[in-house]
């Protein structure tokens, strides 16, 4: 299944042969199928290199993969989920999906400066001074 492209959205496809899927032994439950049979997955792309990747997703990329992206550029992802290695499979390549159409996004506009309005303004005054004469009434009484 790493021989099939993964189809990321209608621009995207990552070829086959960029992806390498590995299996190790899986821990947590699963009884005697887990000492037996490698259902984990570790999927790996190498992503600073990869031709079918846009210039916005490298660049998002340190952002987006976090500790998953290592210094040399590759993703890694590692799938123990499932007790079937097909679905931590499709999971690690769904998760890799997800990655990259988040890498993808393109920046959000600029924000805009705003004032504040006149009422508003009016609001936080009077409440300030309305919290100072609670405070000054907290004082020492004088007696004459």
């Amino acid at each position: 299944m790493a021989a099939d492209p993964l189809y990321i959205d209608d621009r995207i496809v990552i070829a086959g042969w960029e992806l390498t899927e590995s299996f190790v032994l899986a821990s947590g439950p699963g009884g005697q199928n887990v000492n037996k049979v490698a259902t984990a997955v570790e999927l790996r792309l190498n992503l600073m290199n990869s031709p079918s990747l846009p210039e916005r997703v490298k660049a998002n990329a340190p952002r987006v993969f976090g500790r998953k992206l290592t210094k040399d550029g590759d993703v890694v992802l590692f799938v123990d989920a499932y007790r079937s290695q097909d679905r931590n499979r499709e999971e690690a390549r769904e998760r890799l999906k997800a990655l990259i159409l988040e890498a993808n996004q393109p920046p959000p506009p600029p924000r805009r400066k705003t004032r504040p309005t006149k009422g508003s303004i009016e609001r936080r005054l009077k409440a300030k001074s309305g919290r100072s004469e609670i405070k000054k009434g907290r004082g020492k009484i004088e007696s004459d």
